[in-house]
């Protein structure tokens, strides 16, 4: 991230605990996370959720044949 802007949007725990729907709304449409404080020292950040990745395991069930015995020397 050189070269971009660094500085983080803050807020209170005080002002999460009141906005949380809104805030989460807000950080999915932006895609820009949101560092919670208390008493002002960061706790926590909002951070919008990554998309679904489709699953690698069991892409390829049932497209494969063992066939014969698997652990015997290969000669």
């Amino acid at each position: 991230m050189s070269g971009a802007n660094t500085e983080q949007r803050t807020i209170s725990a005080g002002e999460f605990k009141n906005r949380c729907l809104a805030l989460m709304d807000e950080v999915n449409e932006t895609g820009e996370e949101i560092v919670i404080t208390k008493y002002g020292k960061p706790v926590s950040r909002l951070v919008p959720a990554r998309k679904s990745t489709p699953q690698i395991w069991g892409r390829y069930r049932d497209t494969v044949r063992v066939v014969g015995d698997v652990r015997a020397p290969v000669v």
